[in-house]
């Protein structure tokens, strides 16, 4: 049973499934289960969530999903090649991390310690 306050499970709104799917398939290699047209729900790396296109995609404010690789720039060159939009770079103590934009306009992260 997991402990309160732990991250359970994360929804991301979408305009155009398909293209979703095709985009984390291609860079992350998420696989899908799919509850009618308008959602699908993924697992990733022992976290689940879910793509809902009943939501509304809003520019520039929600909470920013930060995903882990142990190889940025391989993993930057996916988002570009699946046709995601880089908005970003920072360099941080301990890491670094691109940020970009999902074919919905989801604004995510991706961190490594190196």
């Amino acid at each position: 049973m997991p402990i309160d306050g732990t991250m359970d499970y994360i929804e991301l709104p979408v305009s155009d499934m398909p293209a979703t799917k095709i985009f984390y398939k291609n860079v992350f290699d998420w696989g899908f289960t799919d509850y009618g047209p308008d959602y699908a729900a993924f697992e990733a790396c022992g976290r689940d969530g879910g793509f809902n296109a009943e939501r509304k995609v809003v520019q520039g404010g929600g909470p920013l999903l930060v995903l882990y690789s142990n190889d940025l720039e391989a993993t930057e060159a996916k988002v570009k090649a699946a046709g995601g939009e880089i908005i970003g770079h920072e360099k941080f103590p301990g890491g670094r991390r691109f940020s970009f934009r999902d074919p919905n306009g989801n604004e995510l992260a991706v961190w490594t310690r190196k």
